[in-house]
């Protein structure tokens, strides 16, 4: 059952929730939302929901899925979608701190909040961590390109683009990827894309004092989630470990993984 959560600033966030006690919050990739990542079937959620008492939450981002959205890039930075994290636990759990799980634009909004305010988290579940720091100018230069070309060609242009994107060989062997359609709203496209390229993840000396039990998750063989990142990530995070699938039957294990390091 959805529901809905209104931000500071009006926007509505769609949500949905299962399970009662301590949370679990769950943040979806850029261009992605709950529905869209239950059709890829890179894995399943259900470890997760079947942990005894344990609330598990997930929600559409900003602009997604089916939250409101507006065409401001300001609205899609890393630090934007970090405060509509922080405003979603001081309502869920003011006095708790949480377990927050986030794939690429996810693991930024949860990485850039851990960052403000570290005390707000008890675990962090990193997936597939976006492009940072040196990789980072080259990935905005993209996104900057892209967000001209449905200025100028409209947003199927853009889904044309995606579609015919090269998968990643970790990824081959999964039939739900690439999605179908996407979760982004098309109106708000050209704006969520301005806003990734003016982002980047919490320098490395911030991170350094993130003193959160972490677990990061990558796939080989992408360079939009380059395990680079998620490498350095490892190094950088006093109480991090690191686990990289090389293929789709390895990708299938990390429902059973995040549950298993969540309730440890």
């Amino acid at each position: 059952m959805t529901t809905r959560f209104t931000l500071s600033d009006g926007i509505e966030l769609a949500c949905s929730s299962v399970g009662d006690g301590p949370l679990i919050i769950q943040a979806h990739g850029m261009l992605m939302s709950r529905a869209v990542e239950d059709a890829m079937d890179l894995f399943s959620w259900d470890p997760v929901r079947a942990l005894p008492g344990r609330r598990f939450f997930r929600y559409d981002a900003r602009g997604h899925g089916d939250s409101a959205g507006r065409p401001e890039s300001s609205d899609y930075t890393y630090q934007t979608v970090a405060q509509d994290l922080l405003e979603l636990l001081a309502h869920l759990s003011p006095e708790r701190p949480v377990t927050a799980v986030g794939a690429s634009l996810g693991c930024a909004a949860a990485l850039t909040a851990a960052v403000k305010a570290p005390e707000r988290f008890a675990r962090l579940v990193l997936l597939v961590p976006p492009t940072a720091w040196g990789t980072r100018p080259a990935r905005a230069d993209a996104f900057r390109t892209a967000a001209q070309l449905v200025d100028e060609r409209g947003p199927a242009a853009f889904d044309t683009a995606f579609a015919a994107a090269p998968v990643p060989a970790s990824l081959a062997g999964a039939p739900g990827y690439p999605p179908r359609s996407l979760g982004v709203h098309p109106d708000v496209l050209p704006a969520l894309l301005r806003g990734a390229a003016r982002s980047d993840l919490p320098p490395h000396e911030a991170l350094a004092a993130v003193r959160v039990p972490t677990l990061v998750l990558a796939w080989a063989d992408d360079p939009v989630h380059p395990v680079s990142t998620a490498e350095q990530l490892a190094e950088l995070l006093p109480d991090a470990r690191l686990h990289v699938s090389p293929d789709a039957a390895d990708i299938r294990t990390w429902g059973e993984r995040i549950a298993a390091f969540a309730d440890a």
